[in-house]
């Protein structure tokens, strides 16, 4: 890459941190910046203004919010590598006031903890017309085309499938300790049927996408009367059924629409209206 650039990075949050830090042991020249008085990582330079922070070649920023971002910004910014979280619409509002404004422009998700960023096991989604070489520090960047909406799509889609398996499991684990099932005992079962769950993925995304939901596997109505009986145990039990209640409703709107005959995937169209 030749000579390192100086960035700066705008957000210590625990992400934030990771990142300068990351670029630290890279060998950039790192600048930082919070609004808030929190302690920056070692090997820093801390700087009291966003515009003494935008004097660097490259500006990352990783804030709570775009509403926390937007507001600091400025066409004094060379280039934005923009990692804060956000809809894809808020992403794209942001590509274009760069544009607008002659910032050359990098979009990004994080899919990592704090802990993994410098690693290969955390992926940077991005989004734009160039990757940025200060992606390398962070993980294994990914390009997923020249629309700065992308990575947000991916992210909120990523985390939505990480939030309900959390959401099943927490209510597997409530059930399952009612009866005095450890969780030692009983996430390592946990853990192989999700695998088992991953081999039906691509059949499902495929149908998803042909329309086609057509199986031999297991029926709609199959999964509707699997969630009732969940429910009832899950009541019998004392526990709250928020969870499968919410997919049961869902479910049976599709069976009653048609579908009790097809692939779960035909949930599909539920979600779709």
């Amino acid at each position: 890459m030749g000579i390192k650039k100086t960035v700066s990075v705008l957000g210590l949050g625990r992400m934030g941190s990771a990142l300068a830090t990351a670029l630290v042991n890279e060998g950039y020249e790192v600048t930082v910046w919070n609004r808030s008085d929190k302690s920056a990582p070692p090997n820093t330079n801390r700087v009291a203004t966003t515009e003494e922070a935008f004097e660097a070649d490259v500006v990352v920023t990783c804030l709570s919010t775009y509403d926390a971002q937007r507001p600091l910004l400025t066409k004094a910014v060379k280039t934005l590598v923009n990692l804060t979280s956000g809809t894809p619409e808020e992403a794209r509002a942001t590509a274009r006031w760069a544009e607008e404004n002659g910032v050359e422009y990098v979009d990004g998700v994080i899919m990592a903890v704090p802990q993994q960023i410098g690693t290969e096991q955390a992926r940077i989604l991005y989004g734009g017309r160039q990757e940025h070489h200060v992606l390398q520090a962070f993980g294994e960047p990914v390009h997923l085309g020249e629309d700065a909406g992308l990575p947000a799509l991916y992210d909120l889609a990523l985390l939505g499938i990480m939030w309900s398996v959390f959401g099943g499991f927490l209510q597997a684990q409530a059930l399952v300790q009612t009866a005095g099932i450890t969780p030692r005992q009983f996430t390592p079962l946990a853990t192989d049927w999700l695998a088992t769950v991953n081999t039906f993925l691509p059949r499902l995304g495929e149908q998803t996408r042909s329309g086609d939901y057509e199986t031999e596997v297991s029926a709609l109505d199959i999964n509707v009367e699997g969630l009732r009986l969940l429910i009832r145990a899950s009541a019998e039990q004392g526990l709250d059924v928020t969870v499968p209640q919410a997919l049961h409703e869902l479910f049976q709107r599709a069976q009653r629409n048609g579908h009790g005959a097809h692939s779960v995937a035909s949930v599909i169209e539920e979600i779709r209206k």
